[in-house]
């Protein structure tokens, strides 16, 4: 499997850990998520990502948007130059 798509499919596991209903879970994958995102993406749009990351996830009812997949289609899809 290529590296990007391997990439996505952790992209895609990490938004479902994200989607976890449990109570006060949040208070640690917030900020364990926009890490994650900072070293899966590099530059100023990785730095980007993970505050979103982080705010999407501590933001309570947002769990349900999976950032890093968005990440991946607008690194590898979208945004050309990065992939």
């Amino acid at each position: 499997m290529n590296k990007k798509y391997k990439k996505l499919a952790l992209s895609i596991a990490l938004d479902a850990i994200g989607m976890i209903p449990i109570p006060f879970f949040d208070v640690i994958w917030a900020p364990t998520s926009g890490f994650l995102m900072t070293k899966m993406y590099k530059g100023k749009e990785g730095k980007v990502a993970g505050i979103i990351s982080f705010l999407e996830e501590i933001i309570p009812f947002l769990d349900f948007i999976p950032t890093f997949t968005i990440m991946w289609f607008y690194t590898y899809v979208f945004n050309k130059k990065m992939s």
